[in-house]
């Protein structure tokens, strides 16, 4: 194995997935952050890092704030497309605040962070065979690279 721990037949594209399942806890929101940043490093992906880290800080945020059950992060690589979600307990749909936030504002800016860093985004229901003990969501936004 070389020197900075990936293995030497990793291809540089090749696909990837992690799954981190959080408490609910505000303490995860940084602990998520700091996760996504070494994930991101080790994967040779640092040029994602600034609005990766928003984004996940966005909706672990969310799920933490809103949700009273555990929650989890996956990150997906494929395709040269970063797949960031997040799941949580419960099952009310993600709404983006009506009208836009103000620069002060210390809540309702989230969504729309995500929507205008992320290339794409969205979100769908789980069903109970998804989730310990009942229904949840997923959001999940996209951040693309350049071919």
């Amino acid at each position: 194995m070389p020197e900075n721990g990936e293995p030497a037949d990793a291809p540089a594209d090749a696909p990837w997935e992690y799954t981190l399942s959080i408490p609910n806890d505000p303490r995860a929101v940084t602990i998520c952050r700091r996760t996504l940043r070494l994930i991101l490093a080790l994967h040779g992906l640092p040029h994602l890092t600034e609005s990766a880290e928003l984004v996940a800080t966005e909706l672990v945020a969310n799920a933490v704030q809103h949700t009273k059950g555990p929650a989890a992060i996956r990150l997906r690589w494929a395709n040269r497309v970063l797949r960031i979600g997040v799941w949580d307990a419960d099952p009310t749909p993600p709404t983006p605040a009506p009208t836009p936030a103000t620069a002060l504002a210390e809540s309702g800016r989230g969504l729309a962070l995500v929507q205008g860093c992320a290339n794409g985004w969205g979100w769908y229901h789980l069903g109970r065979s998804h989730v310990p003990g009942g229904t949840g969501k997923f959001i999940w936004c996209e951040l693309t690279t350049a071919a």
